[in-house]
């Protein structure tokens, strides 16, 4: 009798070639019951043991790579393997893109039954010391007598103990070893569970998780790492709503488009995209893909606090952004007013919920329409989006699975094109895949 969902198998070493990467990017093994193996790449003959079997597939552990696969390389982390921020290390950047690309057109294909009529070149940037925000774990490890900072480990509720972290933007990528030192200097040790990170143009931002109050001790501990750093130290005691500088109203955070000659504000616990190179050079595509005219009367779906909006605006006669996050929109009409922009307006509004059609905005008329919706996608605005009949669609995505059912609605039941589409490499060494695809309106 086999073992149930969840029981550990005894064993035994098999060997199979690997056709496949999960959307986690384990290896996936066709031979008998499909085994997930963490390590593994396609095209490899491996050697792996069944470590755990569930109802659909068994988890597997590599034991031996046989035959390796022509992308295979080093990863440049000693932790790989068991910190969870990374998936991908041991596959070169092109590689990854092939993987994440045959990901995007298996998803239009199966989901969607659609067949792309022209696939956009990737948008990629540096593959390390990219990622701008971060939610690092922090924890007490009583049998080690430290903190450690990092991610989570990939199959363990513990933080992986990292001294640096390669994927983390400058100077930040450098400071797990530091702020666990810093953590573990101070009373409430066992009480800060997390630090958000925020890397900016013009500084860093550390947002501490704290469930106790810093005693007076500890405050001054914090104030001198932010003075010897140069990093702006924020505390958190309950919800977003609580949170606050160290010492006083610090300058805001900002980063620069400066193709668009914009430069944005935004809060340290503000949603911004991960990757700036790659930003820049998504926001750019998205531009050009509209084929905006100075006549053009765009609405930005999901618009947080301006990022796409305010550069549509240098190309259109008029931009209309919608949120869901209100104090999104605060910062993205403040960041028109900075910028010069007088010809944006900004929506408070739940996009998650159905649209009331005589809503103002709603009321209006849009050549061009940008949707970047959250991983859930943009169901409910679909309806929305077709009764406005927009000349041309641009949708970013942060999930293959949403953007293929979507935009199998809109070409389907609404009667759009799909025009195009590629992968935007925003995640590098993660088996996260973003993309972006424009429409042709019915």
């Amino acid at each position: 009798m086999s073992a149930g969902a969840g029981a550990r198998p005894g064993g035994a070493a098999e060997v199979a070639t690997v056709i496949a990467l999960t959307h986690d990017g384990e290896g996936v093994v066709r031979d008998g019951k499909t085994v997930f193996i963490p390590g593994a790449l396609p095209g490899e003959r491996v050697s792996f043991e069944r470590v755990r079997r569930h109802r659909q597939h068994d988890d597997g552990k590599l034991l031996a790579v046989l035959e390796s696969a022509p992308g295979r390389v080093r990863p440049r982390c000693a932790q790989f393997g068991v910190c969870g921020g990374c998936a991908l290390q041991h596959l070169a950047p092109e590689a990854q893109l092939a993987v994440k690309e045959i990901e995007l057109r298996d998803s239009l294909q199966r989901v969607a039954h659609l067949e792309c009529g022209k696939w956009l070149a990737p948008i990629s940037g540096a593959a390390w010391a990219y990622r701008r925000r971060a939610r690092l774990g922090a924890r007490y490890v009583q049998k080690k007598d430290k903190v450690v900072v990092g991610f989570r480990e990939r199959l363990a509720p513990y933080v992986a103990d990292v001294s640096r972290c390669e994927v983390l933007a400058a100077p930040v990528g450098q400071w797990p070893a530091l702020l666990g030192e810093l953590i573990g200097a101070l009373d409430i040790r066992r009480k800060v569970p997390q630090i958000e990170v925020a890397v900016a143009d013009n500084g860093v931002a550390l947002v501490f998780r704290v469930l106790a109050a810093p005693s007076p001790a500890d405050l001054e501990r914090l104030r001198e790492f932010a003075a010897r750093h140069g990093a702006r130290i924020l505390l958190q005691p309950a919800g977003l709503e609580s949170v606050e500088a160290l010492a006083g109203p610090p300058e805001p955070l900002r980063y620069e488009l400066p193709q668009f000659d914009l430069e944005l504000e935004f809060a340290p616990t503000d949603f911004v995209q991960i990757n700036g190179e790659v930003n820049r050079a998504l926001v750019s595509r998205a531009v050009e893909l509209l084929e905006l005219t100075p006549s053009s009367s765009v609405l930005d779906l999901y618009c947080g606090l301006g990022n796409f909006s305010l550069a549509l605006a240098r190309s259109a006669a008029r931009v209309v952004g919608v949120e869901g996050e209100a104090g999104l929109v605060q910062r993205a009409r403040h960041n028109a007013r900075r910028n010069g922009i007088g010809n944006a307006g900004f929506h408070v509004a739940d996009l998650s919920l159905p649209i009331d059609p005589q809503t103002s905005w709603v009321r209006e008329t849009y050549t061009h329409v940008l949707l970047d919706p959250p991983r859930v996608g943009a169901r409910e605005v679909l309806g929305t989006v077709a009764r406005l009949r927009p000349r041309r669609v641009v949708y970013i995505s942060c999930h293959p699975g949403s953007l293929a059912r979507d935009l199998g609605a809109l070409v389907h039941e609404h009667g759009f094109t799909l025009e195009a589409a590629g992968v935007v490499d925003m995640f590098a060494h993660t088996a996260h895949v973003e993309s972006i695809a424009v429409l042709s309106g019915p």
